[in-house]
Formats: structure tokens, sequence, C-alpha cells
């Protein structure tokens, strides 16, 4: 019997997105142009569970680089209606398009002057007709077998609004880098992390040029604590790298280390990458390599950073 009811509520609610999918006409296109040209936020307003569904597609718009934000309604002809403010757009949901509070706060937002968006289920409703633009979501009867509870209105209306917001989120040129920049710390945003991230710049790259004395060599990379210093010509170009490794080897077979000058201590060369390279390219050529530091530079360009191993750990990269 429960399985029965479960199947009945599944087909209701996938004949409503059925039927969506259907019914999808112009006014749809038109919705997404209006959002795409907002000048200010969309502000998302519904009573009960069409709140909850606001408060959802909300969070999807602002996830995929659409300002958006939920407005109780009651909440909003009691002070919150400062939330909403010039330029800004309003998409307002109920299934019956006749709720008392959203009706209450569409008279306020009519005389402010703020578009509007309906998505309803009667397109004769006093919340169709009064707004600029209707979206008809087409159900007439929930899966609840009262048909009291809403739940294919509710489904319905939380997939036309994912397609509002992934069809705004096309027309921006909204990309996995955009994504990825408002979730930092998720994994795609790890994912999608540049070398000009994470890298040291400025003067904390540690640099000396090819006479500096040996000693100060080693100020400099104590200073710095990346493990070794980079030896640069006077355009920033990179001419080699002295490595701890290095110094451990000249203190064994040089009788006076400190006579010596970075330029004739150093070794050529020196694993670079550019600065717009991915993060987790970074962390491969690491591994391949066995080294513990890129230089971030263009080619044969000045030095821009370093990137080091930890650098790449601590932000969860491994």
């Amino acid at each position: 019997m429960s399985r029965e009811v479960a199947l009945q509520v599944l087909q209701a609610e996938a004949d409503a997105i059925r039927n969506l999918m259907e019914n999808l006409g112009e006014d749809f296109d038109r919705a997404v142009e209006l959002i795409d040209g907002c000048a200010g936020r969309v502000v998302l307003t519904g009573m009960g569970k069409s709140g909850i569904i606001c408060r959802k597609i909300a969070a999807t718009m602002r996830s995929t680089g659409t300002p958006a934000l939920f407005m109780h309604p009651a909440e909003a002809i009691h002070g919150d209606l400062g939330m909403v403010a010039g330029g800004d757009l309003v998409v307002a949901i109920s299934n019956s398009g006749t709720t008392d509070e959203i009706l209450n706060l569409v008279a306020v937002l009519r005389r402010i002057g703020v578009v509007l968006i309906a998505i309803t289920s009667n397109p004769e409703s006093p919340l169709a007709t009064t707004a600029d633009l209707h979206l008809d979501v087409g159900v007439r009867r929930e899966a609840c077998p009262m048909n009291l509870a809403p739940t294919a209105s509710t489904t319905a209306a939380l997939a036309l609004g994912d397609a509002l917001a992934m069809s705004v989120s096309v027309k921006k040129g909204f990309k996995e880098e955009d994504f990825a920049r408002l979730h930092p710390g998720g994994r795609l945003g790890k994912k999608f992390l540049r070398v000009r991230d994470l890298m040291h710049t400025g003067d904390d790259v540690p640099r000396v040029d090819g006479a500096t004395a040996m000693k100060d060599v080693i100020y400099e990379m104590s200073r710095k604590g990346l493990g070794l210093t980079t030896v640069q010509d006077p355009e920033g170009r990179l001419l080699g790298l002295i490595t701890d490794g290095d110094l451990r080897r000249l203190m064994e077979k040089d009788a006076d280390p400190m006579a010596r000058t970075a330029g004739e201590v150093m070794h050529h060369g020196g694993a670079r990458i550019p600065p717009d390279e991915l993060a987790t390219a970074a962390l491969r050529v690491l591994e391949e390599k066995r080294i513990t530091s890129l230089m971030v530079c263009d080619g044969n360009e000045p030095v821009l950073g370093v990137l080091h191993l930890h650098d790449l750990w601590g932000v969860g990269l491994f």
C-alpha cells in the first residue's frame, strides 16, 4: 500500500514537471530577459511551502551568478520591505495566486514600481493579473491524496525556478571558474584555484642577484622560509636557484663556502609555471618532478612569485 501511494505521488510530480516542459513558452523567455537585465537583486517571496521553495531558488541563483534573496511577505509589510531597492525585481510564488500576505505585499510593490514576476497555477488570479509577467505552473491537482498539502505544485515551482536560474546563468556566460569563485570552501572551488591565488608574491619571494655573498643568501633563505632563493637578473628574470640541498652540498665540498657568491653556487633552471595555470596542475608537476617549489612566470619573463607544496596542502590539495 505504501509503495502504491509513493508511486502515485511520484507520478503526479513527474507529470507536473512534464507539463511544464510541454507548455514552456515565450513568457519564460521574457522572464529570463527580465532577470538577466535586472540592475539590482532578484527578490523572491512566498508564504509557507512556497516560501521554502523561494529560499532554495534564491540560493541557486546566488550560487550561479545572479544576486538574489528571500523576503518573507508578512515580515515585508512590517518593516522588511526595506530589503527591496530601486532596480530590484520581485518574483512572487503562490500556487493559488490568492495568498493574502502576498497580495498585501504586491499592493505596496506596485506603488514602488519594481518589476513583478508571478508564478502561480491560476492565470486568472489577482496575483497573476497584477504582475508584469505571469508564469503558469499549471498544477491543477496536488500529489497529496487529499489534494491539500502542497506537493506537485511546489515541485513544479522549484523545477521552474531552477530552469530560470540556469537559463539566466547561461545567458550571463557564467563559467565553472565563476562557480568556483563563489564556492571557495568546496571541492570545486579548490579544483579551480589558480596558481596566482596561492603563490607568494612581492617581498615574500626570496630573491638575490648573482653577486650576493653567501652569508646574505643564507639570511634571505632563512627570512623567507621557503627552503630556497631565486637568483634574478636586474630585470627580475630567473637566472637560477639556490636550495637547502645546494647549501648542504656546498658545505660538504667547499673549504670556504662563505667566500662564494650566489652566481657561483646556484643551479640553473628551476621548474616554472604560468600564474594562470590551475593549482591542481601545479601539484601534478611538483609530484612528478619530486620537488617542493615552482617559480611562477610566463616563459622567460620576470618572476611573479613562488608556489610551494605547502601552499597547496594548506587549501586541501593533496
